[in-house]
């Protein structure tokens, strides 16, 4: 029956709902039919709008006697527990959420943010309870950075599938921590991590240590990304120091450093026009900064390797070559990767198996989760939200397609 108010500014559409009088009551907690006990008051239950229009299911809910369970309320199709939403609505909005914003969601579809919120998080917890991690083979575990400030909880460790088949988010924690790691690998549980057979991290000490422990069977390669972004680093370092001492004793010498930075973390390749003139003009003078980016530019050679006894051959040439350049940074840089090397050799025993650079797109789009949210106040909704975007959950059927 439809029910549509006189008055414009209100207007509803009330779907109301009798139970049939020959067709007993099930059990909300064992879906068996149970005998009649008594009704509860009227209750509406928010419904997809119909051309815009906002759209109630209204029901007096029957309570039954179960023989098993005692006297509870029976169970209703279209609702779960006592949700004001009904699970095609719940559905429909938790899908727009990934299109749009919460806040966006809720203003386009007439309701609260606490019903979008609400309904992506149930749509989350079925997804969770009935998704499949047998498959996994290869996964990446990396930190991401969140809200304000440095502190220890403002870091969170995500693990992610990275098979070429399927690349998602299978877990999220506060912390970059062994205790977190840990929780995260018991979350997926033992026959998951035996079945392991790649394993990607950067070189943070404590994730090293627990996947040594914990997964001592898959291969592990280190984060092709983290090594390079290291690199950088250095000769930023480098360039930055120089420049500082250059001023101070002649400014002339100084504008040869100038707006340099993103042409000196570029690939040589990649520079172009004006930067690339300056660039070659840097090089012929022979400066500290000049050396860095030299060096830089001989390590990406390495990637280009397929035998693993040339490649480690080449790598012992760099890291001599770093240890006598006289600039601290790269020396860094190079007694990093004598320490890492078993590791850092490893990407090339995989022989292209596993992609690393998973790791960083899905990063990106956390990022991106995060902008279009204009972040979050609790762990709680970016959690929900991640696994929402990235987690690829499976979804509770529906009899209609919405959206």
């Amino acid at each position: 029956m439809l029910c549509i108010p006189g008055q414009s500014e209100s207007v509803e559409i009330e779907i109301r709902v009798e139970p049939h009088r020959g067709i007993r009551g099930r059990c909300s907690r064992c879906q068996q039919p149970a005998p009649g006990y008594d009704h509860l008051p009227e209750r509406r239950w928010l419904f997809v709008p119909l051309w815009g229009i906002p759209t109630y299911y209204c029901y007096a809910p029957r309570r039954v006697e179960c023989a098993e369970h005692g006297i509870v309320v029976e169970h209703i199709p279209w609702s779960d527990g006592k949700r004001p939403v009904t699970c095609t609505m719940m559905g429909f909005l938790a899908r727009w959420a990934r299109r749009l914003s919460w806040q966006e969601t809720a203003q386009t579809f007439q309701t609260s943010w606490e019903a979008v919120y609400r309904s992506v998080e149930w749509f989350v917890e079925w997804g969770l309870a009935h998704r499949e991690l047998l498959g996994a083979e290869s996964i990446g575990v990396d930190e991401i950075h969140w809200g304000h400030g440095m502190r220890a909880d403002n870091f969170l460790t995500v693990i992610y599938q990275i098979d070429v088949h399927c690349r998602r988010l299978l877990w999220v924690g506060r912390r970059r921590s062994q205790a977190t790691l840990r929780r995260g690998l018991k979350a997926l549980g033992p026959e998951v991590v035996k079945g392991l057979r790649f394993v990607c991290s950067d070189m943070w000490k404590p994730y090293l240590n627990v996947i040594k422990e914990k997964a001592g069977q898959a291969l592990h390669v280190l984060d092709r990304f983290h090594i390079t972004s290291h690199m950088n680093q250095a000769v930023d370092q480098v360039r930055r120091a120089e420049s500082t001492r250059l001023r101070a004793n002649s400014k002339e010498a100084a504008k040869k450093l100038k707006s340099m930075r993103w042409p000196l973390l570029r690939r040589a390749s990649r520079v172009r026009g004006r930067a690339r003139q300056k660039l070659k003009a840097l090089l012929a003078s022979k400066l500290a900064t000049a050396r860095a980016w030299e060096l830089k530019e001989a390590f990406s050679h390495f990637w280009t390797y397929k035998s693993v006894t040339w490649a480690e051959g080449f790598l012992d040439y760099w890291c001599q070559r770093a240890m006598r350049c006289r600039l601290e940074p790269m020396k860094k840089v190079a007694r990093m990767l004598r320490t890492h090397e078993p590791l850092i050799l490893n990407w090339f025993r995989a022989k292209g198996e596993i992609s690393s650079g998973a790791v960083e797109g899905l990063n990106n789009k956390i990022r991106v989760v995060t902008r279009r949210s204009y972040g979050f106040r609790t762990f709680k909704a970016m959690e929900i939200a991640l696994y929402h975007n990235l987690g690829r959950l499976p979804e509770p059927e529906s009899p209609h397609r919405f959206c």
